[in-house]
């Protein structure tokens, strides 16, 4: 049995399977699909031919445009077509072709999107990623399984991440890179093999961070990557010098954090 709201609006040539749930004020365009275990919360709007399907909660407010597939089955050889699950945060915004997968068993089971973020055409979320909030991929950006993305990261167009990569809060990724190694909170990374040239000083400076503590950043930088140790020894001796600077700690953290991958640098990431 279907549970749709008085208030949503259903074009008749679209398909609601029984089993959805439609929020109040949901908008569903002509010929979409939605599928059984779809939870679409108040305010969604699908445009015509945009596909929800799979167990999948979209949050209040997204918008989902044509030829989006959100929720279909992982691409993963390895699944075994146990029935995982999508959950979209609210004000998420997929544009024209976006796909976005469940889960694997393996990987945990889930795909977690957070609120406010912005998919541009022909991106992809591949299974067991999760993603925090105010995150920008543009055209074709590619994140393989397992990626984990913080807030307020910008992803190049075309840019590529590889599987069990993590990117940390308000990074910047340039066009056409390739992501094969940790990114630090705050860097900016470029090219094929991707390197990290730097910090995203003026994501940092438009974010409203102080330029006192954006130089900071740059100081306890120069001290991670340009000293005589390896970058995680590095960072753990200047952890006291800057225990009052929330951005630092932020990258030292992250540095300390167990990973899949080693860590992006300025020399191609092997320097660990």
């Amino acid at each position: 049995m279907k549970m749709i709201a008085a208030s949503a609006k259903i074009h008749p040539l679209s398909v609601i399977e029984d089993g959805a749930v439609i929020g109040e004020n949901v908008v569903v365009g002509p010929f979409c699909y939605v599928g059984p275990k779809v939870v679409l919360h108040d305010g969604v709007e699908l445009l015509a031919h945009a596909v929800v399907t799979g167990r999948t909660i979209v949050g209040r407010g997204c918008r989902v445009f044509s030829n989006a597939v959100i929720g279909g089955d992982p691409q993963s050889l390895h699944h075994d077509g146990a029935e995982t699950t999508l959950t979209v945060g609210e004000k998420c915004t997929f544009r024209e072709g976006v796909t976005v997968n469940t889960g694997t068993t393996e990987g945990g089971g889930k795909t977690v999107i957070g609120d406010n973020n912005l998919f541009l055409a022909n991106s992809h979320v591949a299974h067991d990623c999760i993603l925090g909030s105010h995150i920008v991929m543009s055209n074709n950006v590619m994140l393989a399984g397992h990626v984990t993305i913080e807030d307020r990261v910008i992803l190049g167009g075309g840019s590529a991440v590889h599987q069990f990569t993590r990117i940390g809060r308000q990074a910047f990724i340039g066009g056409l890179s390739a992501v094969s190694y940790d990114v630090i909170p705050y860097g900016m990374l470029n090219g094929n093999p991707g390197l990290l040239g730097g910090l995203n000083v003026v994501g940092m400076s438009r974010s409203g961070m102080e330029k006192a503590t954006i130089h900071q950043v740059r100081r306890a930088f120069k001290q991670i990557f340009e000293g005589e140790g390896s970058i995680r020894v590095n960072a753990a001796a200047i952890r006291d010098e800057y225990a009052d600077s929330e951005p630092v700690m932020h990258i030292l953290d992250f540095i300390a954090a167990d990973s899949d991958r080693a860590l992006s640098s300025p020399n191609r990431g092997n320097k660990g």
